[in-house]
């Protein structure tokens, strides 16, 4: 990252070294997020996104038309989520019968010698 201020390039270098040597693979521009924030499914990135609009529309100092933008633009991001969200419960639906198909399958030992066509 380029500063004009060398006095400001040399404690991002000073800081991203330090970060380095811990073995964090952030820089120091970035946000250390708790270990217990981080997002694992669709339905964490819905309840964060409902927390949000809920922030954005509480919050006094916004204009309209600034809180319409942000909520709409989170509402484009919960809408992606559901659509992640319901192509995973189909896709373990899927693997649900597909399994169960190959359970009930049968044994090739148990077919007769002789088929005919």
């Amino acid at each position: 990252m380029s500063y004009k201020d060398p006095e400001q390039q040399r404690t991002y270098q000073r800081e991203y070294k330090r970060l380095h040597r811990e073995g964090s693979c952030q820089t120091p521009s970035q946000t250390q997020l708790p270990a217990d924030f981080r997002l694992q499914t669709a339905r964490d990135v819905l309840d964060l996104i409902a927390e949000q609009v809920q922030a954005v529309r509480a919050e006094a100092d916004a204009g309209t038309l600034e809180k319409a933008r942000t909520v709409g633009y989170l509402a484009g991001i919960a809408l992606k989520a559901v659509e992640v969200a319901d192509l995973a419960s189909r896709v373990e639906a899927m693997e649900k019968a597909l399994k169960s198909r190959k359970d009930n399958l049968c044994n090739p030992q148990d077919w007769p010698a002789n088929t005919t066509n």
